[in-house]
């Protein structure tokens, strides 16, 4: 636990005092007692043998000063907050690899069916994009809540040839900031911008530096990316990564398919597919987001689980003084009470 003025915390050298001065004060008021003649007189005194009962109310009026003066040092605690997501983009792997049958009933199919369930675990008030890419990435369904859209933008993915990994991540950073004038055309034909020294995702003609922020660092929105391939076409990835890493957008990669690669065959046609997981994980790392890798349909909606509950919640450093000082006056009003209730007054 850390503290931002851990200075007060030497107050609590005040409460080992505190306890001496009470068992002080109990003596005393035994020796004072004994003076009397009478037994009868020194019972009274004494009191009807209260027992440990005496003790009670002081020991939680000395809790209560502890958790104040603990409330004083500003402790923080890392603690399970409701995240302050408001947007996630689904960008989802349309290429022809898609149709293997190596994850059940198919690669697109499992993909459709676990995104499916992701949204329906979701909180309503998080709004939702999907994206959909191959040899390039459109935007099939701008961020809503409403889940029924969303599903059937889902539904009406249609396979292509080609895999371009990077253009996903740029259409996806292209519909979360729409004023921000990246251009997925610019990018991927304007290679020029480089040679004049001009940012891969700034505009020529836009007169504003454009400044990076932490990786990470954007909490309202984050970026959930499937593929079963590796990148033949469009953006290069890992600089569109860092286009999302600039802006602090996370960008969870999934992938689903074979590692080793494999050829696959269907329509008269084959091809030779394997999943690029070193580039999967450099992206996530850039971005200070996670991988997953998924190589079966249960494995999938465990993923997509797992991202849920991740992106709905997050562990974050809080300060908890508030919850100190209300532990403080519960306990003082329960040493109040049991102090009337017992004994008639508060001791």
């Amino acid at each position: 636990m850390n503290f931002l003025w851990p200075q007060f915390l030497w107050l609590q050298l005040a409460l080992p005092l505190l306890v001496l001065l009470y068992a002080w004060l109990l003596h005393r008021r035994k020796k004072l007692a004994l003076r009397y003649a009478s037994l009868s007189i020194v019972k009274q005194a004494l009191g009807k043998g209260p027992g440990l009962r005496r003790h009670i109310p002081p020991l939680l009026w000395l809790l209560a000063l502890a958790a104040m003066l603990l409330a004083a040092a500003r402790p923080l605690a890392v603690v399970t907050l409701p995240s302050q997501q408001e947007t996630i983009i689904l960008a989802i792997d349309v290429s022809g690899s898609m149709r293997a049958t190596d994850v059940q009933p198919n690669r697109l199919v499992a993909a459709q069916n676990a995104a499916k369930a992701f949204l329906a675990e979701l909180p309503r008030a998080v709004k939702v994009g999907v994206v959909s890419f191959a040899g390039t990435a459109s935007l099939v369904q701008a961020p809503t809540t409403n889940r029924e859209d969303l599903v059937s933008a889902i539904d009406r993915f249609q396979l292509q040839r080609g895999t371009a990994i990077g253009n996903g991540i740029v259409v996806s950073l292209a519909t979360l900031f729409p004023d921000a004038g990246i251009d997925l055309g610019q990018l991927t034909y304007g290679g020029g911008q480089r040679l004049r020294g001009i940012a891969i995702d700034q505009p020529a003609n836009d007169p504003k530096p454009f400044t990076p922020v932490a990786p990470g660092s954007y909490s309202s929105a984050a970026i959930i990316l499937l593929t079963d391939g590796q990148r033949t076409t469009g953006v290069d990835s890992l600089e569109a990564a860092k286009m999302a890493a600039d802006r602090g957008v996370r960008v969870y990669t999934v992938g689903i398919g074979t590692v080793d690669g494999e050829t696959i065959g269907f329509e008269g046609w084959s091809m030779r597919v394997r999943l690029d997981e070193e580039t999967l994980k450099a992206i996530a790392k850039q971005t200070q987001a996670d991988y997953f890798y998924a190589g079966s349909a249960a494995d999938l909606k465990k993923v997509y689980e797992t991202l849920g509950s991740r992106l709905t919640v997050e562990k974050k450093e809080t300060e908890i003084s508030a919850l100190l000082a209300m532990a403080a006056a519960l306990l003082s009003v329960l040493a109040a009470g049991l102090s009337l209730w017992w004994f008639g007054r508060i001791a």
